[in-house]
């Protein structure tokens, strides 16, 4: 088995990757960063991010595995004290793999185009102002936006950055995508639904600016760009998916009421 492990940084990430080195060498692993088969997430859900924006490219042939070394880890199985379990597991059970969908995002610029793929969320927002925009469901005109800012998120996602306004918690089995207003303001001229919309897979939205050279800023999950040429923004639920590698049932219903339900 090929593996890497992306930690945080802090002192007991490090610590806690040199000792899954010392057990992987013990089970005859063998260290990989160009090619893994699995890559291991030592830290938050930040890390696991991080690990699965460097490996994107890689979908169709690696998986990931999150351990948390804080309080809450909504992606991770595993943690920090119980990475001597996840070594011997790996070394002698078979895996089952759980496959979560993604958002694709293409952003249409006055040089060419761009693509991005997100695992928890992608957000538009108005860098000097307000964002101004028009939202296009399968290629009519929905709603004129005027607000704050837009978030397209991915069903595991929708726990995140949508939950906090308003969204619902969508089961990652149902691969859609979903938009949730930030701050929209409503009178004559801009209207909004003011509820977030569910897109099922077959469909695609797309969000086209109402000023020429606004700068926009766009954050795919933590990595941030900062554009004035952005012209459209095409979303659709990708094709590819991210892997997890499940030594261990960990439900999608018990990471969410372990997220916002259990008292620590």
């Amino acid at each position: 088995m090929k593996y890497v492990v992306i930690d945080r940084g802090d002192d007991l990430s490090r610590q806690l990757t040199e000792r899954f080195h010392t057990l992987a060498a013990a089970q005859g692993f063998s260290l990989d960063e160009r090619q893994p088969d699995i890559v291991i997430s030592i830290g938050g859900d930040g890390t696991l991010l991080q690990a699965f924006h460097r490996y994107n490219h890689q979908l169709d042939r690696v998986s990931f595995i999150g351990v948390h070394t804080g309080h809450l880890g909504f992606y991770a199985d595993w943690q920090a004290h119980e990475l001597d379990a996840l070594a011997a597991k790996m070394a002698s059970d078979e895996p089952q793999y759980v496959r979560y969908p993604l958002v694709e995002v293409v952003s249409n610029t006055t040089d060419g185009s761009e693509r991005y793929l997100a695992l928890n969320e992608f957000t538009l927002k108005g860098v000097e102002g307000t964002l101004v925009a028009s939202i296009h469901i399968n290629d009519e005109l929905f709603e004129m936006f005027r607000g704050d800012g837009i978030v397209v998120s991915t069903p595991s996602g929708s726990t995140a950055y949508n939950k906090s306004l308003g969204g619902a918690v969508i089961h990652p089995s149902i691969e859609s995508l979903q938009i949730a207003e930030i701050a929209s303001i409503n009178n004559r001229v801009y209207r909004t639904l003011g509820s977030s919309v569910v897109l099922p897979k077959h469909h695609h939205c797309d969000i086209i600016s109402a000023k020429e050279s606004q700068r926009l800023a766009l954050v795919v999950d933590h990595i941030s760009i900062e554009r004035n040429d952005i012209r459209s923004l095409r979303c659709t639920v990708s094709d590819k998916k991210i892997c997890f590698a499940r030594y261990r049932p960990f439900p999608f219903w018990r990471r969410v009421r372990d997220a916002f339900l259990t008292e620590p």
